[in-house]
């Protein structure tokens, strides 16, 4: 009946008026009756699912369809090779057949300055970071510092944190480095920055190393030379002090003389005994005798020279084969010290790490972030999961209360 009516009062309004003015009154009608029906059917519509779903599905898609900014990501890779260390396996290996390997030191030095303050600082020196990242044109929940309160390098840190990225792969010694900006050039500019800091950082490490490693050899060297000058020096006072150049040779030129000593005193003594007995007046008898006793007193002197008095040779042989022993050691030690000194030089020469570029820092053509798509469904998904886990809680409430 309120059809009827209605269709009715429609066809006199019709009659009562042109065509055109009911026309209009007709389009009128229709459009009231779509509001009611939209009306009666958010009437009806749960306000949990509304909460929960409809409301964040619209807010996703009005932020990621409309007001997120594009995201560009330039890639780099490298590895830190060294031609002295074991590679390890994959391409690695394909690396290490010519003759080189990683150098994994290195690479987590070099990991650990992309992710520090330090890295931060030395790339927006010329705050080309912070302009980059904090652009008016971006997106007022993407860039950094939209309200311009504080700015600090702290939240400038904690922002470059989440635009940086540095992983290392073990298998193949490869490491990636992205950085995320909202302008191509920007994205490109800010990975070559840092890629050269990091090679850098590796030449530094790898320079200091080797003056260290040369220094510390030459320390070495010098701390040789003056012992060795020293015991030197020592042994020649001792031989000035006591008159001696080698004891033992001297002991052994003393004996020999001894025994010349002692042949003549026995011949000596045979022919004593000879003229005694053949001829006891023989005027040659009491020369023989002084001759005699000649030689036994230069044999005693001799024999006095070289043991059993002060200053003899064998008391002078201990000291000097100590000195002797000691000058040994600290040529020994010298000559040890040089050898030292060339290898490290040698070795500073060949271990030599240095990064070694498996692709440049790329110019993105497109925006790769944020992946509008996904995140709409994935929050209509989240929306729906919360929404079926809230109302099974509320029906389990209701049906405890009842």
């Amino acid at each position: 009946m309120p059809d009827t009516t209605a269709r009715s009062s429609e066809i006199v309004a019709f009659n009562n008026s042109g065509p055109g003015e009911a026309v209009v009154q007709e389009s009128a009608a229709r459009r009231a009756r779509r509001l009611s029906r939209v009306r009666d059917a958010l009437g009806r519509m749960d306000p949990l699912f509304c909460l929960t779903v409809i409301i964040p599905t619209l807010i996703a898609t009005l932020y990621f369809g409309f007001i997120a900014s594009d995201i560009y990501i330039s890639e780099s890779r490298y590895v830190v090779r060294s031609p002295d260390k074991p590679q390890k396996s994959g391409l690695g290996v394909l690396l290490g057949s010519a003759g080189f390997s990683s150098a994994s030191e290195e690479v987590r030095a070099a990991q650990g300055f992309i992710e520090s303050r330090d890295a931060l600082r030395a790339t927006n020196k010329d705050d080309f970071v912070q302009i980059a990242w904090g652009n008016e044109n971006i997106s007022i929940f993407d860039r950094f510092n939209p309200l311009g309160w504080s700015g600090s390098f702290e939240d400038l840190y904690q922002y470059y944190r989440g635009k940086v990225d540095v992983q290392y792969d073990a298998e193949t010694g490869i490491t990636t480095l992205t950085a995320r900006a909202f302008r191509p050039r920007d994205a490109q500019t800010i990975n070559e920055r840092l890629l050269e800091r990091s090679e850098q950082l590796v030449n530094n490490l790898n320079s200091r190393g080797n003056e260290d490693l040369v220094r510390y050899a030459e320390r070495e060297v010098e701390e040789a030379k003056a012992q060795a000058s020293a015991a030197a020096l020592e042994l020649s006072n001792y031989r000035n002090r006591k008159g001696v150049i080698d004891p033992e040779r001297q002991a052994a030129v003393q004996l020999q003389m001894i025994s010349k000593l002692q042949d003549e005193l026995i011949g000596a003594r045979m022919q004593l005994l000879q003229l005694s007995r053949v001829a006891a007046q023989n005027p040659q008898i009491p020369v023989l005798k002084v001759r005699i006793a000649g030689l036994e007193h230069a044999i005693g002197e001799q024999l006095g020279k070289v043991a059993g008095s002060d200053g003899s040779l064998s008391e002078a042989a201990a000291e000097y084969q100590r000195l002797q022993v000691q000058r040994e050691f600290a040529d020994q030690q010298l000559g040890l010290s040089l050898a030292a000194l060339q290898d490290a030089r040698n070795e500073a020469r060949r271990q030599v790490a240095y990064v070694e570029r498996v692709a440049q820092p790329s110019l993105p053509d497109d925006a790769l972030e944020p992946r509008r798509l996904r995140g709409i469904l994935s929050t209509l998904i989240v929306g729906l999961v919360a929404w079926g886990i809230l109302t099974m809680l509320l029906a389990g409430v209701r049906e405890h209360r009842n």
